[in-house]
């Protein structure tokens, strides 16, 4: 017969703890010192278990008949609740420990790995350095898109628009690093693409006329220096890359070939 709450109210402790059924397996145990516990007995793949769903009056009967449902609703589903229970525990308690911040780490020492530039690195660190005040601690599976916004509004409020973008795009990569190695599942920075100020566009100066790229060409075969800068400039204009990077071509067959 199921219990009442008024006679829940009314039970005393004793020498030893004793139960008091309720229905469906929930019970109540009642220990010498008064605590009231409840308890739910079950059975899976033929071995009997017990579950703990909380201490009266801190869990109501109420809950404690909506938490025994959930827990017979897993078994109806082939699924253990004692074990969903502590893979629950552990993931909470993993994902509290796995922060915006070491989750950065990591994902700047796979950069590393990979050989990307210094300069790279460099920048990477930087821009976890500006987002650690406001996420850095925060577990990265639980950060909102609000929450990064504010951070990068910060950025933004002073004007740098173009390291507010980029901040955007970096705190998305980490977002993402972590969705791939299991420790979220959402990236907010993807949610926040248009929410920024777009920086003005800054145009270089250029060469557009055949002309005076004919010019040019003409005066680098005119070049009297050290013969490396002279091969060095011949070679630029076929393959249109950064001096740093025509200054340390990769090796073939190397990391970065």
């Amino acid at each position: 017969m199921a219990i009442k709450a008024l006679e829940i109210s009314r039970l005393q402790p004793r020498d030893s703890s004793y139960k008091v059924a309720d229905d469906r397996g929930l019970y109540l145990q009642v220990q010498p010192s008064g605590a009231k516990l409840w308890r739910l007995k079950f059975r899976f793949r033929g071995v009997e278990k017990k579950l703990a769903l909380g201490k009266y009056p801190d869990v109501s009967l109420k809950e404690a008949r909506a938490k025994r449902d959930e827990a017979r609703r897993l078994l109806a589903n082939g699924i253990d609740p004692a074990a969903a229970r502590r893979q629950a525990i552990i993931e909470a308690t993993i994902g509290a420990a796995t922060t915006f911040k070491l989750v950065a780490d990591e994902y700047i020492e796979k950069m590393e790995r990979e050989g990307k530039k210094a300069a790279t690195i460099k920048k990477s660190r930087w821009f976890r350095d500006l987002l650690d005040r406001d996420i850095g601690h925060r577990p990265v599976s639980e950060i909102t898109p609000h929450e990064l916004l504010t951070a990068l509004r910060k950025v933004e409020r002073k004007g740098h628009h173009e390291t507010a973008q980029r901040l955007r795009s970096f705190a998305g990569r980490v977002f993402r690093y972590a969705i791939v190695t299991m420790r979220a599942q959402e990236n907010p920075a993807d949610l926040l693409r248009g929410a920024l100020t777009a920086p003005q566009v800054k145009h270089h100066a250029a060469i557009l006329e055949p002309e005076l790229f004919g010019a040019l060409l003409r005066a680098i075969e005119g070049y009297s220096g050290k013969p490396e800068t002279l091969i060095a400039l011949k070679i630029a204009p076929h393959v249109f890359v950064r001096p740093g990077e025509l200054n340390r071509p990769a090796i073939a067959g190397g990391p970065n070939s």
